[in-house]
């Protein structure tokens, strides 16, 4: 994956035995999905993605994270992030699909925390989230959830009646909009990246990668 000449395909910091990979999609229904791997060997380990529908579907993003610290602590987060306050503003409603996968697995039900994102913006009431020290909770309960959130994402997608008006395509690709410049504005790995990798690549990774629609901001990372 290159834009402009910054190559995010592959970079690695040798001295601190950290490396990131990169890749990006586009088909038909999805006008972009980016997937990102970070790995510091046993001490870190993310998986980063996010889904977005092409604008022609007005439905949410599926945004995805899942971390490892030192193979003891588990972060994850899978959710549909709505483009909308109301759900009802989406082509479809989801959340009444989504509550019965979450309904089977209590580990992931907990609550995001607000140190850098405000839960009401651009988060669901379905999410789900979970920090966890057994490494079983992988196995038996993440992947399977994670699965079928994936799946359901995609069934969403082909399921709905692709809207035909121009500006109702705009509306959807300007909340789109919104939302990258939200993310990358909170980015919590803007840090991480920073350290590992330089001030600059990781601003231009964070601003033109992973958020590539966000408008920068002007002291870019603070």
């Amino acid at each position: 994956s290159t834009l402009n000449d910054l190559d995010v395909s592959y970079k690695e910091n040798k001295e601190k035995r950290a490396r990131i990979v990169n890749h990006c999609y586009a088909s038909d229904e999805y006008r972009k999905i980016r997937m990102t791997y970070y790995d510091a060997g046993d001490s870190v380990q993310v998986f980063n993605s996010v889904w977005y529908p092409d604008p022609k579907y007005n439905l949410p993003v599926l945004g995805i994270d899942l971390l490892s610290f030192n193979r003891k602590r588990y972060l994850a987060i899978v959710d549909f992030q709505p483009l909308h306050q109301e759900e009802e503003d989406h082509a479809t409603t989801y959340e009444h699909i989504l509550q019965p996968i979450k309904d089977k697995y209590d580990n992931l039900k907990g609550r995001m925390s607000s140190k850098f994102y405000d839960e009401t913006q651009f988060f669901s009431q379905e999410m789900l989230f979970a920090r966890f020290t057994d490494g079983k909770v992988v196995e038996e309960d993440l992947f399977p959830a994670f699965q079928s959130y994936v799946k359901t994402h995609l069934d969403l997608v082909k399921s709905t009646t692709p809207a035909t008006s121009a500006q109702d395509i705009q509306h959807v690709f300007d909340r789109q909009r919104e939302y990258d410049t939200y993310s990358a504005d909170r980015d919590p790995a803007a840090g991480l990246f920073a350290a590992m990798f330089g001030k600059q690549w990781a601003e231009d990774f964070i601003y033109d990668f992973l958020f590539s629609l966000s408008e920068r901001s002007e002291e870019g990372l603070d």
